[in-house]
């Protein structure tokens, strides 16, 4: 008799056991083995000679070749938790409901009576058995005991507990019933070394029918009152109500760590992948999860195979290392919920970002001023009774007092020996103060960090100096008020007062590790400041981002390292899931979002706003005044050539070939249109403040934005258009109906008969209210809610005493989800498996159609290769809108099932009725981390497309692999690294020719991956690639987001702009796509967009006074995006002259601008004056005579405010020289260059 089986591995050993014990022949499969396509061909031959077939059916795809292959005349009976798979099995129901009882109330003895009722029903055997015996659905476990306790108060009377802290922990009943606890023992027997234990299982979801408990329930029932931590060993933390969830956690208010293990993989195997994880693992053991607020995925377990009779046996074995780094992770969590306030101790962690430089911005975030934040958090700290002393009272007392003791990094204008002399040092650690933590380290990590950096603590090498080191001692530094310090984030990739090509280790080498001043940092701040708790301030640092596996980190991955045992809170802005899952995933961070800065219109200025004024003027003229218009003409086009718009709408050519006035003035009309549509954020967030007054009425509108225009629309009885006439008058009326409703909702108006929004539609004539403005009303009182609901500081201080922190959804609030307020919570990202979404599909084909369009139309062919740079927002923020993108360019469509991405179909030719398009895609290090899943199918479809046998004109995939053979297309840095170089070489000043940018781009960027295959280096076929891009592209999806917001959007899009150049010897164009309002999808160039951004945010007066505000953090953001502007011009040549002209007259000109760069931040000024004067002296800016000369007389007087600062200092520093160094001149970088590249 034989019989076949195909299970879930958990069942599989029990399953085994009964059929030995009864001597049947089964052969026995676990549907994980057979992602091998040699076993699943093994596994379909053996269902052909069987008896009978036992079957647990799931979702994944080999199901789609084993249930057609089942026979109808051999017996198969399905079991499992989903009904609707029970529909493959071919014997009577009872027959599959009894064995379901079987399989679910599990264990050995259940599994052999269901084999013997099995073969009874199927195969008219007559083996005595039972019936199916219930064993317990919830319980208290313990190794030590024989057997398992229904209630506490029996657990309790056998544990004898030694009275210290209680911590839960929870795991599936499964592991029980099967007998697979290896993994809950080593973790019950490593946390009782410093706490009395609660083990619980229980049943998943519940099922109140059968009587099992929720994990909820569970937790409710068995835990509260008595835990002070929860161990959650579960996939999720689960039950039907997801309220009733979140409230049970609220309730139990402790933090509830959620540690993983790794289920198809041995501990080997997990050490040796630096994915860590598969894309199907981190969705289910990692993203579900975070939708709870459960935190720390350490990974603490992993596979264990064997074979019993033929089958693959997997049980589940802990890492020890792992486990005990677990259990003292929960110690420091718990001691901070016991720690008297008074005692507490507290580490703030500012970032700091050399590349801008480091003196011209500590405390980088994006849009929050993490100075004033931080000031206003040790306020609220004295009041809660932690002891503080002198803490600031505000941000610019903070960072002066940072900046007067330099307690910061050594950089370009800071030198060691300052840093000693002004008192910036908090500790010199001596090389034996230090090898007490260096030698515990792998030798696998002393050996890189030895390698990179010398021997502790820290040599020259390669003509890098030692970093931060003082006598040969480690320089710490940072400010220390009373149980708080604060520290600048320590340079990770480079070291000494210099930045050159010489000294950016990083820009050599990808995956260098830390300094030993980095780690030495860290390990003060644990061990000899003592802190209770670490806080990472903004985003974003870069402990995140240190060399690791991508997720599920072991004790060789440097965040792993760097953050040792301390909680970790992270201030995060909530519009940022991408970076901050890595935050929580790479550093165990609980985050508490912030809100996002609130959104203004841009409005026009100067010139522009002349135009505007001189275009209506000229309407309302020609149709009355002919001789007025006539003028008018003359002084539009004036204000054409000095608001620089006459080239961009191709003046010149216009007026050549005969053009009349009237299509002159509506491309005029359209450009200062898409000016007036765009949003700028208002200054920036501080931590803790709800917007009031003008600036709550002006987020709830941008918010709201298309809903009050529509709103508005309606009550006019127009369209909304992108006119700018039409938009004033939207907005006029939706400013004042946003503010009536406010004041109705708030009270403010009180006596009144009649409300403020029906005495605003009486005043307006407009009449009745509409169920339009009854929408709208219900939309703003909820976002008015929300906001007011929004509570930064208390969720903040919460965690400060170990409490649990609320979860919530993150994104773009600009496009109308309010869901995401109100902040203050750890935010969760969202499931990938629902990317790209319908909606998506939809604005996706309409960008990748625009784009073609455009391309034909100015090139007179269409495009055959695209370069993409794909990032994870793409995901995040707009569904998988470039995703949807890049299916539609080559030819698929995406399939769904339940709202899920199933697959794709590939569009037949005659349907698609062009050809297809050939990609060369970058994908960010987050998207590959995050969404590999979302990789892999667009490999395969990429693939699939290319293998099609299709004519080459029409195909354009298939032809180049024709030319080339068959290659990757879809490709990143290094595993486990971040980044793209080719920023790190802007910035360092490290190239002399396009080739050496190009050069860069290709070494860093050429790993492949895709389906099956995981950072695999390939560089030759990145340069295959891109020797036939004609043309890369990005696309922007919010007003809170820009090409300026980052230096990676320069470094991934101009890197591989500058690279296809290079290889290929053709020119390439460049893209910007623009998705922020899903009805008018746009395509432009890149200068174009460039233009967009650099008038709206950069030169306009209203964007630079809520700048201005923010004082120091205000002068350095401006700084980055000026140099974000000279980056794009580095490697794109598409930045026009009168950008910089502008730039230098607006800031470094401008008497009250300068005045307040040299109050507040000098070195910003410096900064930004010297990447401008670098452009001109590279030949990138042709410049105004008198702009140039101006600005070379007005950086010495730049310089002299800095070095009056600095008194006299010992040390040298390289100050504003820029000193350039290519890979032909650094003797390692080239090395390391030639032996990837080739000589």
């Amino acid at each position: 008799m034989k019989l076949v089986s195909i299970t879930w591995s958990s069942e599989l050993p029990h399953l085994m056991q009964g059929a030995r014990e009864l001597s049947f022949n089964l052969e026995a499969w676990s549907y994980t083995q057979l992602d091998d396509p040699t076993q699943l061909e093994k596994c379909l031959k053996s269902l052909k000679s069987a008896q009978m077939v036992l079957i647990h059916p799931s979702n994944d795809p080999c199901w789609d070749e084993i249930i057609p292959s089942l026979s109808p005349s051999t017996p198969v009976i399905s079991f499992g938790r989903d009904p609707s798979l029970w529909t493959v099995a071919n014997v009577p129901m009872d027959t599959t409901l009894t064995v379901n009882r079987y399989a679910l109330f599990g264990g050995r003895k259940n599994f052999k009576n269901l084999l013997k009722y099995a073969c009874n029903q199927a195969l008219k055997t007559s083996f005595q058995l039972e019936p199916p015996e219930e064993i317990l659905w919830q319980g208290l476990y313990h190794p030590r005991s024989e057997t398992a306790f229904a209630t506490v108060d029996e657990y309790l009377e056998w544990y004898q507990g030694k009275e210290r802290s209680w911590v839960g922990l929870i795991f599936s009943r499964t592991s029980w019933a099967n007998e697979d606890l290896k993994v809950v023992d080593a973790a019950i027997l490593e946390l009782e070394k410093e706490f009395d234990v609660l083990p619980a299982f229980c049943f998943g979801m519940g099922d109140s029918d059968l009587g099992a408990w929720s994990s909820v329930e569970v937790a409710k029932r068995f835990f509260s009152g008595r835990v002070e931590a929860i161990v959650n060993l579960q996939p999720i933390f689960r039950s039907r109500n997801s309220d009733e969830a979140l409230q049970t956690m609220k309730a139990l208010n402790v933090p509830i760590f959620h540690p993983a293990v790794v289920y198809h993989k041995t501990e080997e195997e997990w050490k040796d992948d630096v994915h860590g994880l598969s894309s199907s693992e981190v969705g289910w053991s990692v993203a579900m999860p975070e939708f709870e607020g459960v935190i720390e995925p350490l990974m603490i377990g992993a596979t264990s195979r064997s074979e019993m009779d033929g089958a693959q046996i997997e049980k589940h074995v802990p890492i020890p290392e792992r486990v005990s780094k677990l259990a003292r992770r929960v110690k420091k969590w718990v001691a901070l919920k016991n720690k008297p306030v008074s005692e507490r101790r507290v580490a703030f962690i500012l970032h700091n970002n050399p590349c801008a430089s480091v003196e011209a911005s500590v405390g980088g975030g994006a849009h929050i001023d993490t100075l004033e934040s931080v000031a206003r958090i040790m306020d609220r700290m004295v009041q809660a009774g932690y002891s503080l002393q002198s803490p600031p009272k505000t941000g610019k007392e903070l960072i002066e007092t940072i900046m007067a003791r330099k307690a910061i990094s050594e950089f370009r204008w800071t030198s060691i020996e300052e840093i000693i002399k002004r008192g910036g040092a908090l500790a010199l650690l001596s090389e034996e103060e230090y090898r007490q933590w260096f030698d515990l380290l792998s030798p696998v990590v002393r050996d890189q960090m030895i390698e990179a950096w010398g021997r502790p603590p820290g040599e020259e090498k390669d003509g890098i100096p030692a970093a931060m080191l003082y006598q040969g001692k480690i320089v710490i530094t940072g400010v220390e008020y009373g149980n708080a310090l604060v520290c600048t984030q320590p340079k990770r990739g480079c070291a000494g007062s210099r930045c050159d090509g010489q000294v950016c280790k990083i820009l050599h080498d990808p995956q260098v590790p830390p300094t030993h001043q980095y780690l030495a940092t860290y390990r003060y701040i644990e061990s000899c400041f003592g802190a209770d708790l670490i806080v990472h301030v903004g985003t974003h640092g870069n402990l995140e981002f240190l060399p690791g596996k991508s997720v599920g980190l072991s004790a060789d991955c440097y965040p792993d390292i760097a953050i040792g045992d301390m909680p970790h809170l992270y201030i995060y802005n909530s519009d940022n899931p991408p970076e901050g899952t890595i935050a929580k995933r790479r550093s165990y961070a609980t985050l508490v979002d912030h809100m996002q800065v609130v959104m203004t219109d841009s409005e026009l200025y100067g010139e522009l706003k002349e135009l505007e004024d001189r275009i209506s003027e000229y309407r309302r003229a020609v149709l009355s005044e002919g001789g007025r218009a006539h003028a008018l003409e003359h002084i539009i086009l004036n204000l054409l050539e000095k608001s620089n718009l006459a080239g961009e709408i191709n003046l010149k050519r216009l007026i050549a070939t005969g053009a009349s006035f009237e299509e002159i003035l509506e491309r005029a009309h359209d450009k200062i249109s898409q000016l007036y549509n765009t949003q700028i954020p208002d200054g920036m967030h501080i931590f803790g403040e709800l917007p009031a007054g003008k600036r709550r009425e002006e987020m709830i509108r941008a918010i709201l934005r298309a809903e009050v225009r529509g709103a508005a629309a309606l009550l006019l009885g127009r369209e909304v258009t992108a006119n700018i006439e039409d938009l004033r008058e939207l907005d006029g009326l939706g400013g004042d109906l946003v503010r009536a409703i406010i004041a109705d909702r708030t009270g403010k108006i009180e006596g009144q008969e009649k409300s403020s929004i029906s005495r605003l539609l009486e005043e307006r004539s407009i009449g009745k209210e509409s169920p339009a403005l009854d929408l709208l009303r219900d939309r703003i009182e909820e976002l008015s809610w929300r906001i007011e609901e929004s509570r930064e500081m208390e969720s903040l201080l919460r965690g400060f005493s170990a409490g649990f922190i609320e979860p919530g959804p993150s994104g773009l609030m600009s496009k109308g989800k309010i869901e995401i307020l109100p902040t203050g919570r750890n935010f969760f990202s969202l499931d990938p498996s629902a990317v790209p979404t319908e909606a998506a599909w939809m604005v996706g084909r309409r960008l990748a159609d625009s784009l073609l369009e455009k391309y034909e139309k100015e090139q007179g062919r269409l495009p055959e290769n695209v370069g993409m740079f794909w990032m994870a927002g793409d995901v995040m923020y707009a569904d998988g809108e470039q995703m949807a993108q890049m299916f539609h360019l080559i030819g698929v469509m995406p399939v769904w099932k339940g709202g899920k991405l199933k697959g794709y179909e590939v569009i037949p030719l005659e349907e698609l009725g062009r050809p297809r398009i050939d990609l060369t895609v970058r994908v960010s290090g987050i998207t590959r981390d995050c969404f590999y899943n979302c990789i892999e199918i667009m490999d395969q479809a990429i693939c699939e497309v290319a293998a099609l046998d299709e004519p080459q004109d029409m195909n354009f995939l298939h032809k180049h692999d024709l030319e080339n053979g068959s290659h990757h297309r879809i490709f990143a840095s290094r595993p486990g690294t971040y980044g793209n170089g080719v920023n790190l070489a802007v910035y360092a000043s490290a190239w002399k020719a396009d080739k050496d940018l190009s050069d860069v781009f290709i070494y860093w960027n050429g790993y492949a991956y895709g389906k099956g295959v995981f950072g695999e280096e390939s560089q030759d076929g990145l340069i295959k690639q891109l020797k036939s891009v004609d043309v890369t592209f990005n696309k922007t999806t919010t007003d809170e987001k820009d090409l300026f917001g980052c230096c990676c959007y320069f470094g991934n899009q101009g890197g591989m702009t500058a690279a296809a150049r290079e290889v290929s010897g053709h020119h390439v164009e460049a893209y910007y796509g623009d998705t922020r309002d899903a009805d008018r999808v746009e395509v432009r160039t890149l200068s174009d967009e460039v233009r967009r951004v650099v008038r709206t945010k950069l030169l306009n007066p209203k964007w630079i006074a809520g700048m201005k505000r923010h004082g120091y953090k205000g002068a350095g953001d401006i700084s980055k995006r000026v140099g974000r502007v000279y980056g794009w011009e580095a490697t794109t040549q598409e930045v026009d002259d009168w950008i910089f002209d502008d730039i230098a007259r607006t800031f470094v000109m401008d008497e009250e601008n300068r005045k307040f760069f040299q109050e507040n931040n000098p070195w910003a000024m410096e900064e930004m004056s010297r990447r401008l004067l670098e452009a001109e002296q590279r030949g990138l800016w042709k410049a105004d005579p008198e702009v140039l000369d101006a600005l070379k007389n007005l950086y010495l007087e730049i310089e002299g405010w800095i070095e009056e600062r600095m008194g006299d200092v010992e040390g040298e520093i390289q100050g504003g020289s820029i000193d350039v160094f290519n890979a032909d001149e650094v003797l390692a970088w080239k090395k390391r260059m030639s032996k990837v590249l080739g000589d």
